[in-house]
């Protein structure tokens, strides 16, 4: 399931060299609790919840994008449907507004790097460095810190997840469905593959850059809908609180990740 992320090109430009500073966080990500039977390869790597009822949980990666954004927030707005976007903080710093109409929106904000690198490439500085400036420029934007993180390209070593969920609390969340829209196949086999994957308690990759994925939402989601699913976000599907109002913890101060400018 994961090997074929790593023909995905993505989306990572490198920005200017972090370093670290003194300031201080007032709040930090809650430490949930995975609920039992969640969770495949590890303890801490999340795939698919089992659910009672037909539900599901649709993820959308590497945005936000200044067009297809909003094209997608309509759609599902009009189904009054939650979704969880794992966004790259790069793309956070360049479309706040947008970022934060997400939020006001109901959506789920996941961490999904700063600037999608290879994480399992990386060294422990390098990796928590991603996680933290993304993390930080969240909380900058919407007063929220992500709760859960998504690794591009799929691509995490066994150590780094239990590293990140010890320092930092986030599970790592994966997918049951995965549509191969970075191939772009079409509108049509997207939308097909979904509907005709899609289980109780998927977890349903897809790519908010990408246009033909965009444009197979409204056949996806009306699909799903039609065979009796419901949609949760990834913290709601998982029995978590609702992540606009996550339960939050006072901490001491850790460094935060700065541009050197």
């Amino acid at each position: 399931m994961l090997s074929r992320r790593d023909l995905l090109s993505g989306v990572s430009a490198v920005l200017c060299t972090p370093f670290l500073s003194n300031a201080a966080l007032a709040t930090e990500t809650p430490a949930l609790q995975i609920p039992a039977g969640v969770t495949q390869g590890g303890p801490t790597t999340i795939t698919r919840i089992p659910t009672e009822q037909p539900r599901v949980a649709m993820t959308f990666d590497d945005g936000p994008h200044h067009s297809l954004t909003p094209q997608l927030l309509d759609m599902l707005a009009a189904r009054n449907i939650k979704a969880t976007f794992y966004l790259i903080g790069r793309r956070v710093q360049l479309y706040p507004q947008l970022t934060a109409r997400i939020a006001a929106e109901g959506h789920e904000i996941g961490n999904h790097t700063w600037n999608h690198p290879r994480l399992t490439s990386l060294g422990q500085t390098s990796l928590l460095r991603e996680l933290d400036r993304t993390s930080d420029i969240i909380y900058e934007t919407v007063g929220r810190r992500p709760v859960t993180m998504r690794p591009p390209y799929g691509l995490l070593h066994h150590n780094q997840r239990m590293h990140i969920h010890a320092t930092r609390n986030y599970p790592t969340i994966l997918w049951s469905v995965d549509p191969e829209d970075w191939r772009r196949p079409g509108s049509s086999v997207v939308a097909n593959r979904i509907v005709g994957r899609a289980h109780s308690g998927a977890v349903i990759l897809a790519h908010d850059i990408i246009g033909s994925t965009v444009r197979a939402m409204p056949a996806a989601l009306d699909g799903l809908i039609a065979r009796g699913y419901a949609f949760n976000t990834v913290s709601e599907i998982m029995g978590w609180p609702h992540w606009g109002e996550p339960p939050r913890q006072e901490v001491a101060a850790r460094p935060v990740w700065q541009d050197r400018s």
